[in-house]
């Protein structure tokens, strides 16, 4: 392994999407993402995208060179089209008229339509956050998860993020899971490694539960919790696709395919103002020390802190330095 530092991440990679057709703004925004993604040891949501976000702005089915709409459909409902471009920067865009909304509404909804996969959901609402609001987001992705009890693919792992701000710019819980049992990346990495998976994650094509990373791939996830984690991933589908006017994940092809149709996802956001409540912090406070009580434990997210410089697989770094030319 090697030690690289965030800037540098950011930098190599803002240059490798550069070098295949990113315009200047999402190729930063992204590159942020990624570095993000890293210094939270989120290798799946990190530098293991960036060959296929460069391959897929190559084949048009990613674009590089747009510029995202916002709208302002009612006064606390804000719109962002991201004309089938990343989803990094059109978050970007939509995100200052959604706080502004909130604070005079006291919630608003932001809606991110025609976007690219987001990666890390929790990366948006750690933003939300960050800038005071309470940030809870869904998005779908293409379909892999099958109904309990059944076998074939309906949604995808459609991931749902919470954050909390603490009133100091930092967060008082965080949260940020796929809705299955695991997310597919551990699934892949797992068959790349040549590595068994636990049984609990993923069924083969005939509905039977599994090991074999291989059978897993040419079956389908299962939701976390069973009926739970399916209710769940089809709430997050409602929202993502329903209220964005994106695609169903069932119409979604595979993420990292070079070629296709563009992703074609939403994102689906509500910014809460925690001023609109009385004594919110107070009532954050007595729960935090609430779960405190017991020896270790801590609410999701609290203590987070960012590692930097991290550690990357030299073959990894290189391949990135290729992609940067």
């Amino acid at each position: 392994m090697v030690q690289v530092s965030l800037a540098e991440i950011e930098a190599r990679v803002q240059r490798a999407l550069r070098a295949h057709g990113a315009e200047a703004f999402a190729a930063a925004e992204v590159a942020r993402a990624v570095a993000a993604a890293e210094s939270f040891g989120n290798r799946i949501c990190g530098l293991y995208y960036v060959e296929s976000y460069c391959r897929q702005l190559r084949s048009g089915r990613v674009r590089g060179d747009v510029t995202p709409l916002v709208t302002c459909l009612r006064a606390a409902a804000v719109q962002v089209d991201a004309l089938f471009g990343f989803a990094q920067p059109a978050f970007a865009y939509g995100l200052a008229v959604a706080l502004d909304a909130a604070r005079r509404n006291g919630v608003a909804s932001l809606a991110v339509t025609h976007a690219h996969t987001c990666t890390a959901l929790g990366y948006f609402t750690e933003q939300i956050a960050r800038a005071g609001m309470i940030g809870l987001g869904f998005t779908n992705a293409s379909p892999i998860v099958a109904a309990p009890g059944g076998r074939k693919r309906v949604i995808g792992t459609n991931p749902i993020a919470f954050s909390v701000p603490d009133g100091a710019g930092g967060l008082a819980l965080h949260l940020d899971q796929s809705t299955s049992a695991v997310a597919l990346g551990k699934i892949t990495m797992a068959q790349a490694a040549g590595e068994s998976i636990p049984e609990g994650w993923a069924v083969d094509a005939e509905g039977r539960p599994t090991t074999d990373p291989a059978a897993a791939l040419s079956g389908a996830l299962v939701s976390t919790g069973g009926h739970k984690g399916w209710g769940f991933g089809l709430m997050a589908e409602v929202l993502a696709a329903g209220m964005t006017g994106s695609t169903l994940s069932r119409d979604v092809a595979p993420l990292k395919a070079p070629e296709g149709a563009p992703h074609d996802l939403g994102q689906y956001y509500l910014v809460i103002d925690p001023l609109a409540a009385p004594d919110f912090r107070d009532r954050m406070a007595a729960l935090a020390a609430a779960v405190a009580e017991d020896p270790g434990a801590r609410l999701p997210g609290a203590g987070r802190v960012a590692a930097d410089p991290v550690e990357v697989a030299p073959e990894v770094w290189d391949l990135m330095g290729e992609l940067a030319g």
